[in-house]
C-alpha cells in the first residue's frame, strides 16, 4: 500500500503556484490572435519574435528552477539554451539578439510543447516539495514577474511588427473612439516642498533588486503637471519646428534626429490634419487629447525644454506617486493610451504610458547585485540608460508601484513611453 500523501500547505502551493499557472496561461491568451507566421518575424534588433518570448520565459523556469530543484528532471532540448538564453553570460553562448528572427526552427509547435513540458514539471516540483524552500519560492516569484515583463514586451514587439507590415494589420479590433477631437484636460500643477526623504522599496511585497536599498535623497521644491503631455501638444511642438531646431536638443539627441530623420513620434503617419497612429488596433486617427506615446528620452527632454519646463527626477515622481492607487488589479490591457476626462487631481501616473525622468539609471547607494546568475538581471545594465516611472496601458498590474524603476536607452522609442512635465519652484 502506498504511503498517504503529505498535505502540502506551503506558500508555494497555496499562493505562488496559482499565480504561476495564471501567468503562464495569460501568455498563451495573448498570442491567440496570432498566426504562426506572426510569431517568427523580428522587425528590429530591439524587438524579439513572439515565439522567442514564449520560449525564453520557459527557459528561465527550466534553467533556474527545474534543473536545480527537481530530481531527475529531463532537459527538453539541449540546444534551447543557446536559442533562448537572453543575456546571461553565466549560462554560456547564445543567439545574438538582433538575429533571433532567424530561428525559424524550432517551430512554434515545438515551442508550445516545450512550454507544456516545463509546466508539467513545475507541477511535479510543487507536489514533491513537502514544505516551503525559500530559494525555490524566490526563483518562482522572480520567474512570474519576469514572464509578466515579457508579456508587455511581447505586445510592444507585436506593434513594431505590425507597424512594419504595409497592410497595417490589427492585433485586435478596437472600439470606435468617441473623443478623437476632444480638448485636452486643463493642465494644472501640484506643488511639493523640499526635504530629505526616504526612497526605494519599503520591503512590503515583491520588488526588483534595483529598487533597493531604501535610502535618503534630498528633493528641492518642485511642481508636477497633473496629466501627461498630449498628442495635440506634441503637434504644436512639431509645427513650431521642434524637430528642426537644434537648440531644443541634447547633442546626442540632435545627432540621432539627423541620422534617423525623425520628424514625429514613432508610429505616426501623415501630416497636419491627417495624422494617423499605428496601434495594436490597427491604423487609427490620432486622438489629440490622448497622451503622446512611443517617444524617446531625447524627444521627451527636447519637448520639455521647448515648453519651458523639464522632466521630473525619478525621486520627484516617486514622491508624488505615494498614496495613489495603481491601475487595474486584473490584466486586461488597453491597446493604446486613453485620453483624460477629469483634471481635478494628479492623474495618469499608472496605466497609460511609462514616463521618462531626467534621472540616469544608476545603483542606489549601497546597492549590491544578488549572487549568481540572477544578479545579471538588473545590475549590469546600470549605465547609459534613463529611468522611466509609472506603468503603461499594457503593463501587468503587479508592476505598478511608486518604487518601480523601468529603464531604456535614451534613443529607444518602441516602448510605450511618454512624459509628464515638471518645474522648479
Amino acid at each position: 500500500m502506498a504511503a498517504p500523501a503529505i498535505p502540502n500547505t506551503s506558500i508555494l502551493r497555496s499562493c505562488l503556484y496559482p499565480r504561476l499557472i495564471a501567468t503562464r496561461d495569460r501568455s498563451l491568451e495573448l498570442v491567440k490572435p496570432l498566426t504562426a507566421e506572426d510569431m517568427v518575424v523580428q522587425p528590429t534588433d530591439d524587438a524579439s519574435p513572439t515565439k522567442w518570448h514564449l520560449a525564453h520565459v520557459t527557459w528561465f523556469f527550466e534553467t533556474f528552477v527545474l534543473a536545480k530543484f527537481l530530481p531527475g528532471y529531463r532537459i527538453f532540448d539541449e540546444t534551447f539554451n543557446f536559442c533562448f538564453n537572453s543575456y546571461y553570460e553565466s549560462q554560456g553562448a547564445r543567439q545574438p539578439r538582433g538575429m533571433r528572427g532567424l530561428l525559424t526552427r524550432p517551430s512554434v509547435d515545438r515551442v508550445m510543447s516545450y512550454r507544456q513540458h516545463v509546466d508539467e514539471a513545475l507541477g511535479r516540483l510543487v507536489d514533491l516539495l513537502p514544505g516551503d524552500q525559500p530559494e525555490v519560492n524566490r526563483l518562482i516569484e522572480i520567474g512570474i514577474n519576469h514572464e509578466e515583463q515579457h508579456q508587455e514586451l511581447l505586445l510592444m514587439d507585436l506593434l513594431a511588427l505590425f507597424a512594419a507590415n504595409p497592410l497595417r494589420p490589427a492585433y485586435m479590433p478596437g472600439k470606435p473612439s468617441l473623443i478623437s477631437d476632444a480638448a485636452a484636460a486643463l493642465l494644472r500643477w501640484s506643488e511639493y516642498k523640499s526635504g530629505l526623504i526616504e526612497f526605494g522599496h519599503d520591503g512590503r511585497g515583491y520588488a526588483w533588486d534595483n529598487e533597493y536599498p531604501r535610502h535618503q535623497a534630498f528633493v528641492r521644491p518642485f511642481k508636477l503637471a497633473n496629466r501627461l503631455v498630449t498628442n495635440g501638444e506634441w503637434i504644436s511642438f512639431i509645427q513650431d519646428g521642434g524637430y528642426r531646431d537644434a537648440n531644443h536638443w541634447l547633442a546626442d539627441g540632435w545627432n540621432t534626429v539627423q541620422r534617423e530623420a525623425w520628424r514625429c513620434p514613432l508610429y505616426w503617419e501623415g501630416y497636419g490634419a491627417d495624422w494617423k497612429l499605428m496601434t495594436l488596433e490597427g491604423l487609427r486617427p490620432l486622438e489629440m487629447a490622448a497622451p503622446v506615446c512611443n517617444v524617446s528620452y531625447f524627444e521627451a527632454e527636447a519637448f520639455a525644454r521647448w515648453s519651458g519646463h523639464r522632466l521630473p527626477t525619478e525621486f520627484e515622481w516617486e514622491l508624488a506617486a505615494r498614496g495613489l492607487p495603481p491601475h487595474a488589479v486584473t490584466f486586461t490591457p488597453e491597446l493604446k493610451p486613453a485620453a483624460l476626462q477629469d483634471n481635478e487631481q494628479l492623474l495618469q501616473m499608472y496605466g497609460s504610458v511609462w514616463q521618462w525622468t531626467q534621472s540616469a539609471y544608476a545603483p542606489y547607494p549601497g546597492y549590491t547585485p544578488p549572487p549568481g546568475a540572477i544578479g545579471e538581471y538588473n545590475g549590469k545594465f546600470m549605465v547609459s540608460q534613463q529611468v522611466l516611472r509609472g506603468a503603461s496601458c499594457i503593463t501587468p498590474p503587479g508592476h505598478s508601484r511608486p518604487s518601480y524603476r523601468n529603464f531604456f536607452y535614451p534613443q529607444q522609442r518602441w516602448q510605450f513611453a511618454g512624459l509628464r512635465l515638471a518645474a522648479d519652484i
